[in-house]
């Protein structure tokens, strides 16, 4: 990761979850669209960004306490702190 202050949660991170596919694991379950895609660091779950109409990863994210989220979209490098509200780029 770059040199900057970044908080706790994403300092955590030693390694990086990424997508074992490239979908929104709830959206195929409900048959609903996606637009942008992300992978928990917690627990390795991909699922829909906030602009997607369901919002599935910030609902995961504050229903189980799991922090942060690596972007999922080809050629996007960062990750984001929901605690926080912080982004790092790596």
């Amino acid at each position: 990761m770059e040199n900057y202050q970044v908080c706790s949660h994403i300092l955590a991170i030693k390694e990086l979850k990424t997508a074992k596919e490239r979908v929104c694991e709830q959206c195929v379950k409900d048959g609903t669209d996606w637009v942008h895609l992300r992978t928990c660091q917690t627990c390795g779950t991909t699922l829909c960004c906030d602009s997607s109409p369901m919002q599935h990863m910030s609902h995961h994210c504050r229903n189980v306490k799991h922090p942060v989220v690596v972007s999922s979209e080809p050629g996007e490098r960062w990750l984001y702190c929901y605690i926080d509200d912080e982004m790092a780029e790596y």
